[in-house]
């Protein structure tokens, strides 16, 4: 079976770089599988992405050596096991609050007797290859949301669930649910940047991945440095809209000073 690049990666103590797509469309996938991204996620969660958008967009990364991983929308069994059929390569997985739902959501991922998915890998195994049933519960890659009031008080029952391979912090939800103004790259000031610590802290003592959402390259060097393994930066929607705005405001502020050199 083909090998999980981000899990090899971060088992080698190399930091992963991760891409985030939002957009649902072929074009702008392929645009980001060619940036050099270590792996891109689809969200389905709060990107425009479903399952007949993400077929393809996956599909289109599979053409690149990025891994291609999904958030899905919620803790839902059906979801998890369509998208990983459909080749994903990896899951993260909103709002786990407890052991049980971190429970659900593992099991959902792996075949029995480590859990309950339902086999049926019909891309999986043309992306994976025809040993993937073997394989696929130790190279899919399972990361917990830690994003909720109640996870925050459950850190280590959620940490410690057999088959979580690691946690991924939404620092926007985060800041909500201690309630601060949500967003990303958190000052060292904020109540929030101290929960991010405390979660990293928490998950290097039960020995998995810790990943987080970052507004800034500058930031994410920054979080790594820290010691997550797993940064993403920004999305392809973010991307397009900076890139096309400092486009936009350079050529309007040279013709300002055109006009200014007229009179």
């Amino acid at each position: 079976m083909r090998k999980n690049k981000v899990k090899e990666m971060m088992k080698a103590g190399k930091p992963v770089i991760n891409g985030w797509l939002q957009i649902p469309s072929t074009v702008s996938a392929e645009v980001m599988a060619h940036q050099g991204w270590d792996s891109l996620t689809i969200d389905m969660q709060h990107g425009l992405v479903d399952y007949t958008n993400a077929l393809p967009m996956l599909q289109t990364i599979s053409t690149t050596d990025v891994t291609p991983l999904a958030r899905v929308n919620w803790n839902e069994p059906g979801q998890i096991m369509k998208i990983l059929d459909a080749g994903c390569y990896g899951i993260i997985c909103p709002m786990v609050s407890n052991k049980e739902e971190a429970e659900r959501f593992v099991q959902a991922c792996m075949y029995p007797p480590h859990g309950y998915r339902s086999f049926g890998p019909v891309r999986g195994l043309i992306y994976g290859g025809s040993d993937y049933a073997k394989h696929a519960n130790d190279e899919m890659l399972k990361l917990a949301m830690i994003e909720t009031k109640e996870s925050l008080e459950k850190l280590d029952e959620i940490m410690s669930t057999p088959g979580v391979d690691g946690i991924y912090i939404g620092p926007a939800d985060l800041s909500l649910a201690i309630g601060e103004e949500p967003g990303f790259d958190r000052a060292e000031n904020t109540k929030a940047y101290s929960e991010i610590l405390r979660i990293l802290e928490h998950a290097k003592k039960n020995n998995i991945f810790a990943g987080i959402h970052n507004g800034t390259p500058e930031y994410a060097q920054k979080m790594i440095g820290k010691g997550f393994n797993f940064v993403t930066i920004g999305a392809d929607q973010r991307a397009l809209s900076a890139g096309a705005k400092a486009v936009v405001e350079k050529m309007k502020g040279s013709s300002k000073k055109e006009e200014s050199k007229a009179y």
